[in-house]
């Protein structure tokens, strides 16, 4: 059981480290993604990968680096990963083991790029590398948008299961892509409770200068919004006769 618990963590924390470090090449003042200005594609792409490299890294747990894909598959009522019952210590297990790794991922980002933060002038580029945040602040249109992109996670996800064996990690990157390029604009598609929530504390805790709030009146939405969209989605394909377990 410990190994399952390391799975998820490891492969959650890679998830975070590429993901926020591809955010962070993109707006952190000096780095030479700005200085070549790519834009908004680059970092939807660098989660995407990051995606794919969690999820081939996770592989022992089923990795779900997502505590609303967990959700999901208890909702649906069945295993978390072969011989592992989706029992309320397990549950656990996987939620604390991906914001640990979430939380480790984040850091590692802000350890590599320490410079362009402590050169960057802008407070609100910073905590962007961190955790997401509307374009347009509308509490419960952000979180409707928050739930349908992680529903439709969750679906799709759960189908893939129905294709051929070792291509899991590499269509669940693609599908974040999709979701970056076609549900990400309103407000950055967190679809993950651990990759918004963990990394907003690093960015909290962390001594980075000049860094100001960590926006926490924003923080609930993207939680609470995956977490009803993978309820959802979990109670929609327990009812899919075709989909395996």
């Amino acid at each position: 059981m410990p190994q399952v618990f390391l799975a998820e963590f490891l492969g959650t924390a890679a998830l975070l480290l590429i993901g926020c470090a591809a955010v962070a090449n993109a707006v952190l003042a000096g780095t030479k993604g700005v200085a070549t200005g790519i834009g908004w594609l680059t970092p939807s792409v660098g989660w995407g990968m990051a995606v794919f490299a969690g999820a081939g890294v996770g592989f022992h747990s089923g990795a779900y680096l997502n505590p609303a894909l967990v959700l999901a598959q208890v909702v649906r009522g069945r295993e978390l990963t072969a011989g592992v019952a989706p029992t309320l210590g397990n549950v656990a297990g996987y939620v604390l083991a991906e914001f640990l790794g979430a939380f480790v991922g984040s850091a590692l980002a802000w350890l590599a790029f320490k410079s362009h933060f402590d050169g960057e002038p802008d407070p609100a580029k910073k905590l962007g590398v961190f955790a997401t945040g509307p374009q347009i602040r509308a509490p419960l249109w952000n979180l409707v948008t928050e739930a349908v992109a992680t529903f439709l996670l969750v679906v799709v996800i759960f189908h893939f299961a129905v294709n051929p064996a070792g291509f899991g990690p590499l269509y669940a990157g693609l599908l974040v892509l999709g979701i970056a390029v076609g549900l990400g604009g309103p407000t950055g598609y967190a679809i993950n409770p651990a990759r918004d929530l963990a990394p907003r504390v690093a960015h909290a805790i962390l001594p980075i200068p000049g860094k100001g709030p960590s926006d926490w009146g924003y923080s609930w939405i993207p939680v609470l919004g995956p977490l009803l969209g993978g309820g959802l989605g979990g109670l929609v394909c327990r009812f899919l006769p075709y989909l395996p377990g």
